[in-house]
């Protein structure tokens, strides 16, 4: 190894490591929050994003994405807890964590290819509204009569801590790219608060984190049938919602860093960091697109960074909770604006006029939705849309040719159509004959049709009963090898001709 190769592995190893304590720092707010909004023990979210953090990045199949104890999973099971406490919690995520492990052994993380770029857009606006939001309850104290906001010198301060901290993380890199903007804002603002001091809410207004190891324990609940009904639709939408939430945000980090990652390595890792997860009284998670942002924006690209910032959690845990207690809040929520500001993909806004308006309506509606809703609902919907304007738009594209052959009883007219004959299709493909003013022979040649599901071999047929209805003969020719195996074993090879084509339609 030369000299320069030692120079870059020693600079890209600081770099990691940076990174991946920035992010550390970012990681404890988002899930101690997390864990209060399912009514659990904050503890449960840090071991959690401990857990989920360390071993996807040990494990996973995307270096440089964060993963922890997620909002978006935390959510579907605050019910769950209420009715049956915090045991059933635990089984439940080691269930999904189950679900996770059965989806990437069946190797369906690349199902992911499938979602459609403006639902992408729509995801990655959503979320940067979703964030920005949520630091909003920074900005509130809880009174006798429930959470107000800050008022007069109180608010003064936060907002200009807040100001401060993000005008660091955007400006800093213009001086200096040595130090990770958001590390520098958040130890800035810190120090700033405790010498000067500023008083303003901290890390330990929200929670002590202090604790101990995560200790090993099977969770308190009877393995029966009557257990499994309760945690089972729990842990089912923990699953989707968490692989739905990585994979999205997996292939927004393929787009940023210009590198393909393995997506069903990372649902494996997940799955399995959820089981321990579980067993070690921590909270389920999945990819964190915020703190992604934040670890990639600092440089971290390896493994290396997000092992540093699920190491630091427990870190912060057992050793270092009265100095992370310290923190104020206005630098932690200055750094996720910061975050939000760009994530959201400002230049969705500007092509909004030029694409398919069915495409403008997929992003915005994916946005709203991710912000009203959930995650997994908006994704669906905007996939659903997507998927029935591509059927729409197939359907109208079918057409045909017609040519006649021969004279009086000997004419043959022949229908070349052109297209994909599926179940959005059937009807205007059965539009193109005239079954009545028709020849005695006709022949539909199919060397330019391709049928693509049992829907398109039931318009053949209801096509061949209409000229039978009529007296007529249908011939049906030109069929590759694939749809001609298709009519023959729905039983109609009687009016396939001989002259199958071997290309594929």
């Amino acid at each position: 190894m030369t000299m320069t190769d030692t120079v870059s592995r020693a600079r890209s190893l600081r770099q990691n490591f940076l990174a991946g304590l920035t992010t550390s720092f970012a990681l404890v707010p988002e899930c101690i929050a997390f864990a209060l909004v399912a009514q659990l023990n904050p503890l449960m979210g840090l071991y959690g994003a401990f857990f989920i953090c360390t071993i996807t990045a040990i494990f996973g199949g995307r270096p440089g994405m964060i993963s922890g104890a997620a909002g978006s999973m935390a959510v579907v099971i605050v019910a769950l807890v209420v009715q049956h406490g915090a045991q059933y919690f635990l089984a439940t995520v080691v269930l999904s964590g189950l679900i996770m492990l059965l989806f990437g052994a069946l190797r369906l993380g690349k199902l992911v290819r499938m979602v459609p770029h403006p639902v992408m857009l729509g995801f990655v606006n959503g979320l940067a509204i979703v964030i920005a939001s949520a630091q909003l309850a920074h900005f509130r104290h809880d009174t006798p009569s429930g959470p107000q906001w800050l008022q007069g010198t109180s608010l003064a301060v936060m907002l200009g801590l807040t100001l401060l901290t993000m005008l660091i993380t955007w400006f800093l890199p213009r001086v200096t790219k040595a130090v990770p903007p958001a590390l520098a804002a958040i130890l800035g603002v810190g120090l700033l608060t405790q010498l000067g001091g500023i008083a303003t809410p901290t890390l330990g207004d929200m929670a002590r984190i202090a604790g101990g190891l995560p200790m090993f324990h099977v969770p308190a609940v009877p393995l029966d049938l009557e257990t499994l009904k309760i945690i089972a639709p729990y842990a089912v939408l923990m699953a989707i919602v968490g692989l739905l939430e990585t994979l999205l945000t997996f292939n927004l980090t393929d787009e940023i860093t210009g590198t393909r990652g393995q997506p069903n390595r990372e649902c494996l890792a997940l799955g399995a960091a959820n089981v321990v997860s579980g067993l070690f009284g921590g909270m389920g998670g999945c990819a964190m697109i915020g703190q992604t942002m934040i670890n990639l924006g600092s440089g971290g690209r390896s493994r290396l960074s997000g092992v540093v910032a699920g190491v630091m959690i427990l870190l912060f845990i057992l050793f270092l909770s009265p100095a992370i207690e310290r923190i104020p809040l206005a630098a932690l929520a200055g750094v996720m604006f910061v975050v939000a500001q760009e994530t959201f993909a400002w230049g969705s806004l500007r092509v909004l006029g030029r694409v398919p308006r069915s495409d403008a309506v997929v992003i915005v509606a994916v946005t709203i939705i991710t912000v009203l809703t959930d995650l997994a609902v908006a994704v669906l919907c905007g996939i659903v849309i997507a998927a029935l304007n591509f059927a729409w738009q197939h359907a109208r594209e079918i057409r045909a040719d017609v040519a006649d052959q021969g004279e009086g009883d000997d004419r043959v007219r022949t229908y070349t159509p052109h297209g994909t004959l599926f179940f959005a299709s059937t009807a205007h493909f059965l539009e193109l004959f005239d079954t009545q003013s028709d020849p005695q022979h006709v022949v539909v040649d199919c060397r330019h049709l391709r049928l693509a599901d049992h829907s398109a071999i039931a318009a053949l047929q209801t096509l061949d009963e209409r000229y039978a209805r009529a007296g007529k003969k249908l011939l049906v020719t030109g069929l590759s090898a694939r749809c001609r195996e298709l009519l023959e074993r729905a039983g109609m090879d009687a009016i396939t001709g001989d002259d199958a084509v071997g290309a594929a339609s």
